[in-house]
């Protein structure tokens, strides 16, 4: 039972800065993907959550969605994330971020980003298709993430583009030139 509180509220501690509404999305988050494994008619719990947070607080965080502990929400609100997406561990997430997939040329749709651990994304950020944001990267607010990220990266702008490393151990050969 312990070990069952300890995951349904492992991101309630990050979260005692930004707001009861975070707190509130993340444990039943969080306890919908418990719920998620359970038998057919149980496993219907799961609905409630997703009338909770998306009706109530306006965030499409789908349970099914792959996110590490420790995840932050800073004013939650108008946030999108495909169910697809990967998020690593330590990241942040501001209000009014949308993460998914895109529909490509012959009409089909494309994977999800995998985001990275310790990355910070900044408000009105929208990262978009088949990519990948490395480990402690930075999205400065209102970027366009259509591109890989490297580790360490700080990016912005419309599209992303690179405006500084963060570590002298990153891959110089992705700077914009």
């Amino acid at each position: 039972m312990n070990q069952l509180l300890t995951y349904i509220f492992q991101d309630w501690e990050v979260n005692k800065q930004t707001s009861l509404k975070s707190r509130l999305v993340l444990s039943s988050f969080r306890a919908s993907q418990l719920l998620s494994k359970l038998p057919y008619p149980f496993r219907l719990v799961t609905y409630l959550y997703q009338i909770f947070a998306e009706i109530l607080f306006a965030i499409e965080l789908p349970f099914d969605t792959k996110i590490g502990s420790n995840l932050q929400l800073q004013h939650g609100f108008s946030l999108v994330v495909n169910h697809a997406t990967t998020i690593g561990s330590n990241c942040i997430i501001r209000h009014s971020t949308t993460i998914g997939n895109k529909i490509l040329c012959d009409g089909s749709t494309s994977s999800s980003p995998v985001i990275g651990d310790n990355v910070e994304i900044g408000c009105n950020v929208v990262i978009l298709g088949p990519i990948e944001i490395g480990n402690n990267a930075v999205i400065g607010a209102g970027a366009i993430v259509v591109s890989n990220v490297p580790e360490h990266a700080v990016v912005a702008g419309n599209p992303a583009k690179i405006i500084r490393l963060n570590s002298i151990h990153s891959d110089l050969s992705y700077v914009n030139r």
